[in-house]
């Protein structure tokens, strides 16, 4: 830290390279990842699926991921949402209504090979998709 006479232009360089890392800087940035955020800082989100999509895993892994496509009800932006389990996409048609949450990727970011899927679908016509895939119940009809 520069101290003396002729240091301000130390002092004013370090104060703004400084200022970066303090939580009032952070604390106002984290606005704008909820302005760009398509459930709006939500945990969870409704929507209405659009079409089935597979989607290729990333190198060195070679396998169709199964995901959908879905328009959110609350602010009409689509987004894909990956299917988990196996044979879970079989439970999911066109025109359902899904619940979509976050994959919990790092740093908010995609999770593991599928590239850009950042949420998965957790309910289809509010029966949770685990519990279909289980078997423990049926699909309702809409």
């Amino acid at each position: 830290m520069g101290r003396g006479m002729y240091s301000a232009r130390k002092l004013k360089a370090d104060r703004k390279k400084f200022s970066l890392r303090e939580k009032k800087h952070h604390k106002g940035m984290k606005d704008v990842s909820i302005k760009v955020d398509p459930l709006r800082g939500a945990p969870q989100c409704r929507g209405i699926v659009l079409e089935k999509v597979g989607i290729e895993a990333k190198q060195p892994n070679s396998a169709i991921r199964k995901a959908v496509k879905v328009q959110l009800v609350t602010n009409g932006k689509r987004i894909t949402a990956f299917c988990p389990k196996d044979g879970a996409i079989g439970f999911i048609d066109e025109h359902d209504e899904v619940l979509v949450e976050r994959i919990g990727g790092r740093m908010g970011g995609s999770m593991g090979d599928i590239p850009g899927v950042k949420f998965k679908v957790i309910a289809v016509n509010n029966t949770p998709l685990s519990e279909m895939v289980r078997g423990r119940k049926e699909k309702p009809i809409r």
